[in-house]
């Protein structure tokens, strides 16, 4: 869309800023090539807001939110028409010894959230009513929140996350950024499995290092005695003194009975050159080498960045 006259309103983001919610559904789909199928999910996008609307109403209280997110193929089908975001393209796959960060396919990211995981349940269910013609689902996994906000490893994950005006600032493109996709996110996923009797056989000490926190008091170990490949000393990125931040909503998931234990990772900021780079800083080291020590308890299976257009634009769609 393009950018706003001076006496438009700025462009409103989607539910990107949303609070943590106890539960949430992550669907990854591609979508079929052919224009019937394209045409579908361009109809569905449309409606979405409405969809979404009639859903919230029935349990108003329950806090339910839904990011729509489009992968760079998918942006060249949906919205010919349309300005290409920046900064899109796919996911820069990354791999050094034993570690790989996979780029996989993704045309879409529904992102749902709620406090009950029933609605975020029957949104999905209507948006592939909708669409479960015109595309292959890649991946949908069901998160939940763990106690007090822990990861399976047993850390409370997010502490870092910006808040009020500082996570608007990180997550939302500004006019300045593109003025074609202002108040819009670029997001990148990945979906992580742990290999917990390895994780479990370490010392709370050892455990604490890897991590780079205290696991009961969550507090940040201090520089003397934090090693530089912690995750938190990797994941911190400077740009001339200033730190440059995403917004996560990081939500464990799992398979007991399978012996599935992990976490899926998702982030949004106003330009994904933040979190690749730290990605870069986990998976091949800062310097070359001096890695990401939890990559050695777990394993990235999928990666894909999308783009979370304004719902300005996403309310175009349907005039």
């Amino acid at each position: 869309m393009p950018a706003p006259s001076a006496n438009e309103p700025a462009p409103a983001p989607q539910p990107v800023l949303a609070p943590l919610t106890s539960s949430a559904i992550f669907l990854v789909a591609s979508i079929k090539s052919d224009d019937a199928s394209i045409a579908t999910v361009r109809d569905l996008v449309a409606d979405l807001p409405g969809i979404y609307r009639a859903v919230d109403f029935r349990r108003i209280e329950g806090g339910l939110s839904c990011v729509v997110c489009f992968g760079s193929n998918a942006w060249d089908k949906l919205f010919p028409d349309a300005p290409r975001p920046a900064e899109l393209h796919p996911f820069k796959e990354l791999r050094a010894g034993d570690r790989h960060a996979p780029s996989t396919p993704a045309d879409l990211l529904f992102h749902l959230r709620a406090k009950r995981m029933d609605l975020c349940f029957e949104l999905v269910s209507q948006i592939m009513a909708r669409i479960g013609s015109a595309v292959s689902a890649v991946d949908e996994t069901h998160g939940f929140r763990y106690f007090d906000d822990r990861d399976l490893l047993g850390f409370v994950d997010g502490t870092e996350n910006p808040r009020g005006v500082a996570a608007l600032n990180a997550a939302l493109i500004t006019e300045a950024d593109d003025p074609n996709h202002a108040a819009g996110s670029y997001v990148i996923i990945q979906k992580y499995l742990h290999d917990m009797s390895k994780w479990n056989a370490l010392s709370t000490e050892q455990q604490e290092k890897i991590i780079g926190r205290q696991k009961l008091s969550d507090i940040e170990l201090g520089d003397a005695v934090k090693p530089t490949n912690a995750h938190s000393a990797l994941t911190v990125i400077d740009d001339n003194g200033k730190e440059l931040k995403i917004l996560r909503d990081n939500m464990p998931f799992g398979k007991p009975g399978q012996g599935e234990f992990g976490t899926y990772f998702i982030g949004y900021s106003r330009t994904p050159r933040t979190t690749e780079q730290m990605l870069e800083n986990m998976f091949i080291g800062r310097p070359p080498g001096n890695y990401d020590r939890l990559l050695d308890f777990s394993r990235a299976v999928t990666g894909s960045l999308l783009f979370a257009p304004s719902a300005t634009f996403l309310e175009s769609l349907g005039d």
